[in-house]
């Protein structure tokens, strides 16, 4: 059987490797873990989650990320499969305990006898090898440079994450249990409100807090999808309260009514011992994460597990690099898969490693690759990065890339997105019984 060498084992090479070894390819996986580590990472296992514990939602009919996971589950998704497994609760959002997550996708990577781990950095390789690139956003800089040099240049924005609390640290006497619209006590995420003077004093120390340096670059890029609060914060004082701050649908049971502002929490592991500042990923330093964070009441004593940090994510120009199969032009033999391609997000990010892996298969076994259009998430996603753009720049799903539905009532938003859904699950089940 032929070999395929995967360089990168987060998400989109551990879904990858997983796919190309359950076919019976001899997959060489290559990491620097466990020797070393990228600044944001810190977990031995593969599958790292950094920013978040929060795969979005699960609405398959009422959300494009959900809808996304729904094909992945149709395709065969291992991510997927095991952030079922780990599913930590957190309303309609898929949420799993990063450990056991991490944990889980390496036992099933390692539970193949085909997969060989490699523990080394690598600088270059040999393109007349079948090879996939999945290092993503944090790329060393001597592979980043050759990745550079054999494909072109590349962009770059920064990326942040919210720091993780100890649930004992939480003074629950100042805050309360609830899903939004749901009843005081019932729900997945500890509200933690704040009073307008409170709210205001906060907003201010927000501001003007003490920020780490961001070392050798003067134009810092800062993605919307994943902003440090204190940068949005800049934007004005009630920017925050329409954000991740926002009361919306909120009952404090102190007071009968809904907060100025609130903060969430949401577990990292099922027993509730961390707990994730939820939309707060921030570049302050340590110490002025730690003061200004603690000024909500139930915070006061807060012990922080791990502080939020800030990092360079590196993307290719993929339109003019990648075709949507996500092989280099002209390189057929060559995959880029994962958050360096111009995906964002957890699940976008392991739906390219699924599909770039779908289609070495089928390029190695002599069939045409999926030639995929905008009917499903994945398909548009794919249509997305190797589509030209001027201003390219890193994708979430959404249903805004989807093809349009002719004859839908553009005025019934939940009927059109259902409507949309059922159109993709139709079509990613073809592809299905066809290809996978």
């Amino acid at each position: 059987m032929k070999t395929v060498k995967i360089i990168g084992g987060g998400l989109a090479g551990s879904e990858a490797a997983y796919y190309l070894g359950k076919k019976g390819y001899d997959v060489k996986l290559y990491d620097i873990k466990p020797n070393s580590f990228t600044p944001a990472h810190k977990d031995v296992n593969y599958g790292e989650l950094v920013c978040s514990n929060s795969l979005k939602s699960n609405d398959v009919y009422g959300n494009a990320c959900g809808l996304l996971k729904e094909e992945m589950r149709v395709l065969g998704s291992m991510v997927i499969a095991v952030a079922d497994e780990t599913r930590v609760p957190a309303g309609n959002a898929l949420a799993v305990d990063r450990v056991s997550f991490a944990k889980g996708i390496t036992e099933r990577l390692k539970s193949l006898g085909n997969i060989e781990f490699i523990c080394e950095e690598v600088e270059e390789t040999d393109l007349s090898e079948n090879v996939i690139f999945a290092t993503g956003p944090l790329t060393t800089e001597k592979l980043g440079g050759f990745i550079r040099e054999t494909f072109g240049g590349g962009y770059y924005f920064y990326d942040a994450a919210a720091p993780i609390i100890s649930g004992d640290s939480i003074d629950f006497s100042e805050a309360f249990v609830s899903d939004r619209y749901g009843a005081a006590g019932e729900g997945d995420y500890v509200n933690c409100p704040i009073d307008e003077e409170g709210y205001k004093k906060f907003y201010r120390e927000l501001v003007s807090a003490g920020r780490a340096e961001l070392h050798s670059f003067e134009d810092v890029k800062v993605f919307e999808g994943c902003m440090p609060v204190e940068i949005m914060a800049e934007r004005g004082e009630d920017t925050l309260r329409f954000g991740p701050l926002k009361p919306v649908g909120l009952t404090d049971p102190k007071t009968g009514k809904r907060p100025y502002a609130c903060m969430q929490l949401r577990k990292e592991d099922e027993e509730g011992r961390r707990y994730n500042i939820v939309g707060f990923q921030t570049n302050l330093l340590f110490p002025e994460q730690k003061r200004v964070f603690s000024m909500f009441p139930a915070l006061k004593n807060a012990e922080f597990l791990r502080y939020g940090v800030m990092h360079r994510n590196s993307y290719l120009n993929s339109p003019e690099i990648l075709s949507s199969d996500f092989s280099v032009k002209g390189k057929p033999n060559i995959f880029f898969a994962g958050q360096m391609t111009g995906v964002e997000g957890y699940v976008e990010s392991a739906a390219s490693g699924l599909l770039a892996a779908i289609n070495a298969d089928l390029r190695l076994s002599g069939r045409e690759t999926l030639k995929l259009d905008q009917k499903t998430v994945i398909g548009a996603l794919s249509e997305y990065v190797a589509t030209k753009n001027p201003d390219f720049q890193p994708m979430n799903a959404n249903f805004g890339l989807l093809a349009p539905l002719f004859g839908a009532d553009p005025r019934k938003k939940a009927e059109k997105k259902r409507l949309l859904a059922e159109r993709a699950l139709e079509e990613i089940r073809k592809i299905k019984a066809g290809v996978v």
